[in-house]
């Protein structure tokens, strides 16, 4: 398989990326691979690397528990294992322990998320979920990473014999200690410890009033270090005892590492496992510093950028406090050749490099800062032509360097390259190098290479005018205020401003007057009619941007005013609700006043009153009917079975089915709506369950599933 060329990853600063990442890693393993990471032409095996990080990136962001990577690599004890006799050091079965408990925590993990993670489980396949390995260490070493005294018998009985040793060197020390101390022989810090031995400081006029053995003395001579002599024999004894602890343990280590030798294919399993997820950690991280997305990736040959930066100059700008542009843009089959042009420093060579930079950023299995909706394909080869590569060493000038790429480019180019060509042309004269660059352009178009070319050349312009499958883009330039505004524009070819540049660098008028004299006048022409697209698009793009700006305004006052117009509606409703009552408790506080006008309290005939109480009563009795009226009415609505229509019953259907899904619960048995099949939920997430139906675990969406029990 071909490699892609170090002189184009070299131009688009790829080990920029490379360092980034590098920076990332855990492992020397992966922190090499990441330092040599390069584009790849094997596309199922690019797609595989982007969908399976693209996965580890997903858990990262939801907030899933995801096992730290926390390990140290495996390298030294795996080359030692299939040594016959080999002994590892203690570190060593502690680093075993970690990786075999860090890799069951990642099983586990996917244990039930084998199908929400499908790529990222497949590289699982060369680990199994296991404690032997673990279970025989622990029966050595304690949490601690020491060996436990009941690692062996023999062990038990040593250490029990050194506690014993020690204990009774301690003790006869400090009696000596008091001792001296007592009648004033010794130093103001007591004591010391030479040769991990317990040793008094003594005075050294007083060294002979002292017994044992003189083992050293301070620098300036003035005190003297004793060993006890009743300590003597014990201290010599102690170190028989240290040296057969040694040699036990050498034994027990060496049987130890006899019996793990056997998993030693599992051992080399944690050590590709941990290293592969601490490569795609490392690309996870990158991804979520440059906000990076997995683009659409299509099997046609089609660039469709949506709102992409260049990594490098974004990062760059967010450490300064500045803003970076995105751009967009399409290479298809109807537009596979762009020629992009506009003034110097306007933004041309930083499209062309992004454009490039994010191909073999994907290619290298990466993540890219655009939109996730963009679209891309993946080419066999990225070629570029970038920036003054004239070596002195070779004798080889700017031209003859770019002729040299030329001539290679001629050569292996086809309908899977993509051509990055920067300042097309340039470096002889220009008419000369103008008319070879045109047909330079015209040869690879004809091999149907797809390409992004810099250039001011009128007749590469004009070329990719004419040509079908070619076409014109500009950076825009704001012809006001002369400045560039780094936008690109598809479709039309810019003009390069040269005057207007020029004006805005303090160039007298006069002398740009006598320049554009010199010219011919249809050229002078030609940058002006472009100057005066330029001028036009922009106030057109102005005008749209107002219009959209306009409506969007209209349509927040539409919506403002329907929602004052509810709230209004609703309020002359309760009023109107009210003025009703009110009307209603007016007209019967006049029935009663009129009651009370007619009632007679100072005649004193029988039953003067007789007709008031009659028509009181006739009128309660009116007025208990109209409620009791009303009463009924509303009864009968009620009792009165509404003929439900399609659509009614469609809803309640629907709406039997969701108060059937909500008494789902973990534990509820379930059935598919679809398959019939019965199965017991596991976990639930959101809208998605885990349903276990047999031996086969699915995650199945709340609305497939019937609540059973």
């Amino acid at each position: 398989m071909k490699g892609f060329d170090q002189q184009t990853l070299h131009d688009l600063e790829f080990n920029q990326i490379r360092e980034w990442l590098a920076a990332f890693s855990i492992g020397s393993t992966a922190q090499k691979r990441l330092e040599n990471l390069a584009p790849n032409n094997d596309f199922d095996a690019i797609e595989f690397e982007l969908l399976r990080l693209n996965e580890f990136k997903r858990i990262r962001i939801e907030g899933e528990s995801f096992p730290a990577l926390d390990f140290e690599e495996l390298l030294s004890e795996i080359k030692l294992l299939p040594i016959k006799n080999a002994v590892l050091q203690q570190e060593g079965f502690v680093r075993i322990t970690r990786a075999s408990e860090l890799v069951n925590h990642i099983l586990h993990f996917f244990d039930k998320r084998s199908q929400d993670y499908p790529n990222l489980f497949a590289i699982l396949n060369t680990v199994y979920f296991t404690r032997e390995l673990i279970e025989a260490i622990e029966k050595v070493f304690d949490r601690r990473g020491q060996i436990k005294d009941d690692a062996s018998p023999e062990l038990f009985a040593i250490r029990q014999q050194i506690a014993k040793l020690r204990n009774q060197i301690n003790r006869n020390f400090d009696k000596e200690m008091r001792r001296y101390l007592k009648e004033g022989l010794l130093g103001d810090t007591k004591e010391a410890f030479v040769n991990d031995r317990r040793v008094l400081t003594v005075q050294s006029t007083h060294k002979r009033k002292v017994g044992g053995i003189a083992v050293g003395s301070s620098k300036t001579g003035s005190l003297t270090f004793i060993e006890p002599s009743i300590n003597i024999p014990l201290n010599n004894e102690l170190e028989m005892s240290l040296d057969d602890e040694r040699k036990e343990i050498f034994r027990i280590l060496q049987e130890l590492t006899r019996d793990i030798a056997h998993h030693l294919p599992l051992i080399q399993g944690y050590q590709s496992l941990l290293t592969e997820f601490d490569f795609i950690n490392a690309k996870t991280k990158l991804a979520l510093d440059l906000n990076a997305n997995l683009p659409g990736i299509v099997r046609n040959t089609r660039i469709e950028l949506i709102d992409a930066f260049h990594p490098i100059l974004w990062k760059t700008n967010k450490n300064l406090g500045k803003v970076t542009l995105p751009q967009s843009l399409i290479l298809d089959t109807n537009s596979r050749m762009l020629v992009i042009s506009g003034p110097n420093a306007g933004g041309k060579s930083i499209t062309l490099k992004t454009i490039g930079l994010l191909q073999i950023m994907l290619q290298a299995g990466l993540l890219i800062p655009v939109h996730e909706n963009s679209k891309f394909c993946f080419f066999q080869q990225v070629l570029s032509d970038i920036g003054d590569n004239q070596s002195i060493e070779n004798e080889l000038s700017t031209y003859s360097y770019r002729l040299k790429r030329m001539k290679y480019f001629l050569k292996t180019s086809n309908r899977r390259t993509l051509l990055l060509l920067d300042e097309f042309g340039t470096g002889s004269d220009p008419e000369l190098g103008g008319a070879l660059a045109e047909v330079f352009f015209e040869e690879l178009y004809k091999r149907k290479s797809y390409g992004v070319i810099t250039t001011h050349y009128a007749n590469i312009k004009l070329k990719a005018d004419q040509l079908p499958n070619a076409v014109n883009g500009c950076m825009l330039f704001n012809t006001e205020t002369l400045e560039p505004i780094y936008r690109f524009s598809m479709g039309q070819p810019g003009s390069s401003f040269t005057f207007e540049v020029a004006q805005m660098n303090g160039i007298p008028l006069d002398l740009i007057e006598q320049a554009k004299g010199k010219l011919d006048q249809n050229r002078v022409n030609m940058d002006h009619l472009l100057n005066e697209l330029n001028r036009e698009k922009m106030y057109l793009q102005r005008l749209n941007n107002e219009h959209i700006e306009a409506q969007q305004l209209a349509n927040n006052a539409r919506e403002e005013f329907i929602e004052k117009k509810q709230r209004i509606d609703e309020k002359l409703r309760t009023q109107q609700d009210l003025a009703e009552k009110n009307n209603l408790y007016i007209n019967s506080g006049k029935k009663m006043k009129s009651f009370i006008d007619r009632y007679q309290t100072r005649t004193r005939k029988k039953d003067a009153n007789n007709p008031l109480l009659e028509d009181v009563r006739k009128y309660l009795l009116v007025e208990k009917s109209k409620i009791e009226d009303a009463k009924r009415k509303v009864e009968l609505m009620q009792q009165k079975p509404e003929k439900p229509t399609a659509k009614k019953r469609k809803t309640q259907q629907v709406e039997q089915d969701i108060l059937q899904q909500e008494k789902i619960v973990v534990g509820s048995t379930v059935k598919m709506i679809e398959t019939k099949q019965s199965g017991t939920v596991e976990e639930i997430k959101g809208h998605l369950l885990t349903v276990a139906f047999g031996f086969m675990r699915l995650k199945v969406e709340r609305e497939k599933l019937m609540w059973i029990k």
